[in-house]
């Protein structure tokens, strides 16, 4: 009998973690199946495992915003110069976001003066739980209530976490979504400050991976085929793709949203129909 209660209250307990893990693949799935991400080392591993850190080559300036974190205190871009700054959107019932917040508890601490970490908590619960959490996990950096203004100023927050590196000169440099080395992270902040690093430094072009504002300078496109077009032919196919909305609700463009999310049927279909009338000369 005892035998057989241990062996319920197993099963009880690892559907529970089986419910807690899969609400966090959840919420962090739809950015890493679009592809949205550049790629990006691995998570885990120890600071000999980054051998590559890459930044935009042609990196452009953070939206500006002001916002009130949660002691009432305003966090605006204008604060930031001459700082790297890490800009994460997290949420307390994200698993991904707990693990990863002593790391960046750490990082604040070391690079206290040249590094300014914030996090903007997606919680949709009272302000009170997240000053609560924040205060009994040590965070020790600005923490605001994220909005759906603030997110759209990014081209929108599809995982969490996501967190968006800028350089000194406030410029966003790159995005990660879900969990990363916390390595990868120590590794971009001595980089951009100018300090010592084992590491290669890489740049790419930002084709909408990183702020989806720069999806216009996208020359491909996720799941669009521009094979049969001319080059005059695809230029003005991008052009048209890059003006038209899509209709599935999520208020960007036919190439953002094929490259926010490479899911979307509707974009997809849409995306088509654009090239075939382009090549129909229509």
């Amino acid at each position: 009998m005892k035998k057989t209660l241990l062996i319920g209250a197993f099963a009880v307990g690892l559907l529970a973690l089986l419910a807690v893990g899969l609400r966090d693949i959840k919420r962090i799935r739809p950015q890493l199946v679009s592809g949205t991400t550049p790629a990006s080392n691995p998570t885990g591993g120890s600071d000999e495992d980054i051998k590559i850190v890459r930044f935009v080559k042609n990196p452009t300036l953070a939206p500006p915003f002001a916002i009130k974190d949660l002691e009432g205190h305003t966090i605006s871009t204008a604060d930031w110069h001459g700082k790297v700054v890490l800009l994460n959107f997290w949420a307390t019932w994200c698993g991904p976001c707990q693990e990863e917040i002593p790391d960046l508890i750490r990082l604040q601490t070391k690079y206290q003066g040249r590094l300014q970490i914030i996090g903007f908590s997606e919680d949709t619960g009272s302000v009170e739980t997240v000053k609560s959490f924040a205060k009994r996990n040590g965070m020790n950096y600005p923490i605001a209530m994220a909005s759906p203004e603030l997110e759209a100023k990014f081209g929108g927050v599809m995982g969490l976490p996501t967190s968006f590196v800028l350089d000194a000169e406030g410029r966003v440099v790159q995005k990660h979504v879900g969990l990363r080395n916390p390595a990868l992270y120590e590794t971009e902040i001595r980089a951009l400050l100018r300090l010592p690093v084992d590491a290669k430094i890489e740049t790419f072009d930002d084709t909408g991976q990183v702020l989806l504002s720069n999806a216009k300078n996208a020359t491909a496109l996720p799941g669009v085929d521009f094979s049969k077009l001319n080059p005059e032919q695809k230029k003005a196919a991008l052009r048209r793709l890059n003006e038209q909305k899509c209709t599935c609700g999520c208020a960007y463009t036919l190439a953002q949203c094929r490259i926010n999310d490479t899911s979307c049927t509707v974009s997809e279909k849409m995306a088509k129909q654009v090239v075939g009338k382009v090549r129909g000369g229509i």
